[in-house]
Formats: structure tokens, sequence, C-alpha cells
């Protein structure tokens, strides 16, 4: 008979069962983060803790899912919506990162806009971290690069990360989620073609990851 999961199945095949024993933990679920947790949900990751602390504005309309719920908390709505995952209404800054206990999960999916709390998930848990750069102020997604965080270009968010991770000797070869596009706008504008695709390559990454576990 066939289920939601089926074509999953088939191109997993046997290694599918990793996907559903898996526990994710998603950091941020806006313009990249929601993408992620739909994409990680229809491909079979149901065990997913996702954490915001913020709530829906008319303007995340043209980029998030589950916008339309306007002035409700973004993690309980979409509990609503993917109903097997763990809503954390909590913002994320360092203290709560240096409190959260990550030892259950497999991977880390990052997909905030603060800085220093990325620098500082990148220094704790870059093995088993999935970092998403600047997504916004860019229209082509065929520009999205996935390489070592000190090869990055063209992206003014993932450099002011770069230099704080240099100022504390960090030099593993860590790789972010980043587009090579030069910003296409100096306000904060936004696209849905680029930042729902920096989610569902993170998802994609996350789903490799997972498989390749022995």
């Amino acid at each position: 008979m066939d289920t939601k999961h089926t074509r999953c199945e088939m191109l997993f095949g046997d290694h599918f069962k990793k996907l559903q024993n898996a526990k994710v933990l998603l950091l941020g679920v806006g313009g990249v983060g929601s993408f992620a947790l739909d994409c990680l949900y229809r491909s079979g990751v149901e065990d997913i803790t996702i954490v915001d602390y913020d709530t829906f504005d008319i303007t995340n309309q043209n980029r998030q899912i589950g916008s339309e719920a306007v002035g409700k908390v973004k993690v309980e709505h979409l509990h609503t919506l993917y109903p097997n995952t763990t809503p954390i209404n909590q913002k994320i800054d360092i203290p709560w990162v240096d409190n959260f206990d990550f030892s259950p999960y497999n991977l880390i999916l990052d997909a905030i806009d603060d800085i220093d709390v990325k620098v500082h998930l990148i220094e704790k848990y870059h093995k088993k971290l999935i970092c998403s750069g600047g997504s916004a102020k860019r229209v082509d997604p065929t520009k999205i690069e996935y390489i070592n965080i000190f090869k990055t270009y063209n992206d003014p968010f993932v450099k002011k990360i770069r230099e704080k991770l240099k100022k504390k000797r960090f030099s593993k070869n860590f790789k972010v989620i980043f587009s090579s596009e030069l910003p296409q706008s100096k306000e904060l504008g936004s696209f849905v073609g680029v930042t729902g695709s920096f989610g569902l390559c993170m998802c994609s990454l996350a789903i490799q990851n997972l498989l390749s576990e022995k």
C-alpha cells in the first residue's frame, strides 16, 4: 500500500529508516528555516525540534511557510502544520546555546541571522552543524553554493562571520551555504525563489548527511 513517503522509500531504499530514526534540531523557521522544515518533514524526518521566538508578520508572507497566520507564534503554528515536531518558543542567544542539550540530535541546522550566535555555534558544534549564510537581497538561486566559509565571497553577512572566526583562530574546514551573487538592493529585500532554495539546499545536505551515517 502506498504511503506519503512511498516515493522517498523508492529513492533511498533501506537507508530510508535512517531518516525516520533521526533527530534534527532546526534553529530559526523563517524564510530559510520554514522551507528546510517542510522538506525534511516530507522526506521522512519527523522528529524535528524547531526553535524560534518570533511571531508572524504580514511582511513575512512573501517568503515564509505558515505566515498567513499573522500574529501567531511561529513555532506553535508550524507545529499544527507539522504535528510531530517539537516547538520551542525561545530566543536563540549565546546563553541559551551554552545551556541547551544538543547531544540527542544527529544534526543541527542553523537558519538564524544573529552573527555572534552563529559564530558560537560553529565553534562548539561544527561537526554536526549545517549553517546558512545570507539569503536576502538576491534573485538568482543558481548562485547558491556550499563551500568552505573561508573561500566565500560577495556575501557581506558571511564575511562578518568569517572575520569573527578568524579572530577566534578558528581554521577548520567548515562549509556554509552561501550565494556568490552580489546583493541586488541596499534594503533587506527578499525573494522566495532564493530564500526557499537556501532552505531546500539545507534540507538536501541534511538528508545526505543522515543517509551516510553508519
